[in-house]
């Protein structure tokens, strides 16, 4: 689908179910390359039950030590955050970012990452500072604090839509009209 991969990049994650349950909202979005950097527990049972049909996802995750190991080869990296920052960012919104990953990943100039921090934290200003933009998805101002999963979900789906842009109207995906479904 696309000349370089979409990597989703989880920095310590310290719950492995939240392993499993992105790599089940990656596979549903088609979405297959993710790394892992300094997971406390993986692999783990926890991950296989959450991934729900998504191990092969699990077993074919990359685990580094360091951010900068599993972003190595991309081209365009970006940082997930809920919080604003004091320093000078480039903020994209989920299906603004979405676009960019989708037109970067078919023009095929390296690995793109979407980058994800701790379930607690989020990402350190270091790890920010490792990314061409930061993503935001917009929610509620008074609680945006969404689980890991949650926030990979609708990365996921956005690219999914950003992708879907510009195909013709009988692709692979699309169903062909028959007499039943006019």
């Amino acid at each position: 689908m696309y000349a370089s991969p979409i990597r989703f990049v989880l920095v310590d994650t310290s719950h492995p179910g939240n392993i499993g349950a992105v790599a089940r909202a990656m596979k549903n979005m088609g979405l297959s390359d993710l790394a892992l950097v300094n997971p406390r527990e993986f692999p783990h049972p926890e991950a296989s039950a959450r991934a729900a049909g998504a191990e092969d996802l699990l077993s074919g995750a990359r685990v580094c030590a360091t951010l900068e190991e599993a972003i190595a080869d991309c081209g365009l990296v970006l940082a997930t955050t809920a919080r604003t920052r004091e320093q000078h960012f480039r903020v994209l919104e989920a299906r603004e970012a979405a676009v960019r990953i989708v037109a970067e990943a078919r023009a095929g100039s390296g690995a793109v990452a979407v980058v994800f921090g701790t379930e607690r934290f989020g990402l350190s200003n270091e790890h920010l500072l490792k990314a061409q933009a930061l993503l935001r998805i917009p929610a509620n101002p008074e609680y945006e604090s969404l689980n890991i999963a949650m926030a990979a979900q609708l990365i996921a789906y956005e690219i999914r839509m950003a992708g879907r842009q510009g195909r013709r109207a009988r692709d692979p995906e699309t169903p062909r009209r028959t007499a039943g479904n006019r």
